[in-house]
């Protein structure tokens, strides 16, 4: 028995040695009072001092000589929980530092485990990019007044154009890319764009909004499940989202939304390359590449401990910033005309886009960007009867005259919208009355927008029926009501209740 302990004792050390030795990223070991007991050799690499210059020594000595600066260590002893915190060596070296404790039985801290990672290389990387994003900049004037298509993107703006061009640059490479701009831009539409300029151009591309999946169904739905792991699973069990992505591209929206546990769990996979279903021990090789988007600041969501310091760095290889519509309005007349082609080919009608009616267009700021654009084109399209505006060879636009008529807010008849549109037909004012006489299009829009959900809700119990009546998505209803201040008859009865 005593051989078999020294025998298990000799594995456990070489396993240990060889950890150390063979981990990408650099290894401390200390005592609870953080004294370093081991140490890989990438200590040397990144910090200057060999390994065997530092054992025994205290990590706060080392703080005091400016060697750790600041040290992990010390940050965990003093918080007694994981810590991950940026260091910067005398070298100039930008190195990423996580600590974790392990605690004995009395609850006292007997080890702390410290992972230090360069990534001086990675931030290079970045400042390369963005001194190639630069260096294409275009300044001819021509070039601005050249509209442009690719991959369903219409554009004509210059910093359009530079954010393909940067595209073309990344597309052949593995680096994570991480767009950032407001609801609605397109950040979808660019991150098809990379895969499809890609090698896995054949592979899947696989988006995942992470707002959008219950916290409670994330894990399954993300890492797959084995068969019988709870109840309800499919009998057969179930590949999740990023195994699906193999050999492809995972694109995953809003990434500021993923709950903190599935935080350390994606970082893990792309750590390791591989993926493990819920409810079973067997990983499962995976290779895709990983675009992220966000509307929110991730970098002010670490400051805040939303999201993980480790995962940033993962997931912020190539940032890239996509303007608002409004910072770009000379993109406004390609992209009406782009919507318009689509709606044409879509239901096989020939509508026209008058000049008046898109000069309105490009006035507006669009709070909503392309998504809230694409709407009102939408709504304007299946609202007119013939072409997109009666008259418009003599170039008379309902935008100019500041009225709607009621040919163009015709429903096709159904009379729940029909209703709602021209009057409650006791002999109140129409909504395309005088009352809009003088407004712009916005204005009338919002209006009209807001009489059809009044009328609409009337006859709705939940936000789903309101959605397939309306025919737009559940969170764009909720969104309406909110923003006009519309209730369901359901919720003001609980409201008297």
């Amino acid at each position: 028995m005593g051989k078999q302990a020294e025998v298990s004792e000799v594995i456990k050390h070489a396993e240990l040695e060889m950890i150390l030795q063979k981990s990408s990223d650099n290894i401390v070991i200390t005592d609870g009072e953080g004294v370093i007991l081991q140490s890989s050799s990438n200590f040397q690499r990144i910090y200057g001092i060999p390994v065997a210059d530092i054992l025994g020594r205290s990590v706060q000595e080392l703080q005091q000589h400016n060697i750790l600066r600041p040290s992990v260590t010390l940050e965990v002893l003093k918080e007694k929980k994981e810590v991950q915190l940026m260091q910067k060596t005398d070298s100039g070296l930008q190195v990423m530092a996580s600590g974790f404790p392990i605690f004995n039985r009395d609850g006292d801290i007997a080890r702390v485990i410290s992972f230090s990672r360069d990534l001086t290389d990675l931030q290079m990387l970045q400042q390369e990019y963005e001194l190639l994003q630069k260096r294409l900049f275009n300044p001819a004037a021509t070039d601005d007044e050249q509209n442009e298509k690719i991959a369903g993107l219409a554009f004509r703006s210059r910093a359009v154009r530079e954010i393909i061009q940067l595209i073309r640059r990344i597309a052949g490479s593995q680096a994570s890319v991480l767009f950032q701009g407001e609801s609605g831009v397109g950040k979808t539409a660019f991150a098809r764009l990379i895969h499809q300029l890609s090698e896995r151009k054949s592979g899947p591309f696989i988006e995942v909004n992470c707002s959008a999946i219950p916290e409670n169904l994330f894990e399954s739905e993300m890492f797959g499940y084995a068969p019988g792991s709870f109840s309800g699973a499919l009998r057969q069990g179930k590949a999740g989202l990023i195994e699906s992505a193999d050999g492809g591209t995972l694109f995953l929206d809003e990434v500021g939304e993923l709950p903190q546990a599935m935080q350390a769990k994606l970082l893990k996979v792309l750590q390791d390359g591989y993926v493990t279903r819920v409810g079973s021990v067997e990983p499962i090789k995976t290779d895709f590449r990983l675009i992220t988007a966000s509307n929110r600041q991730l970098s002010e969501m670490v400051q805040s401990g939303e999201f993980r310091l480790d995962l940033f760095y993962r997931v912020n290889v190539v940032p890239i910033h996509i303007p608002a519509l409004r910072e770009r309005k000379e993109d406004i007349p390609v992209l009406a005309q782009h919507i318009l082609e689509k709606l044409n080919q879509r239901y096989q009608q020939k509508k026209l886009l008058p000049q008046p009616l898109l000069a309105e267009l490009c006035q507006s700021d669009w709070p909503g960007n392309i998504r809230e654009l694409e709407n009102i084109i939408e709504r304007c399209y299946v609202a007119s009867p013939g072409e997109f505006l009666q008259n418009v060879e003599s170039g008379i636009s309902p935008a100019e005259s500041g009225v709607l008529t009621n040919d163009i807010l015709d429903f096709d008849g159904d009379p729940d919208l029909d209703e709602a549109l021209r009057g409650d037909g006791s002999g109140g004012e129409s909504l395309t009355g005088g009352s809009l006489t003088g407004k712009g299009l916005k204005e009338i829009l919002e209006e009209v927008e807001r009489q059809i959900l009044i009328k609409a809700a009337a006859k709705s119990q939940s936000t789903y029926e309101l959605a397939e009546r309306l025919q737009i998505s559940q969170p764009s209803t909720v969104r309406k009501l909110q923003k006009y201040g519309v209730e369901l008859p359901f919720a003001r009865r609980r409201k008297r209740h």
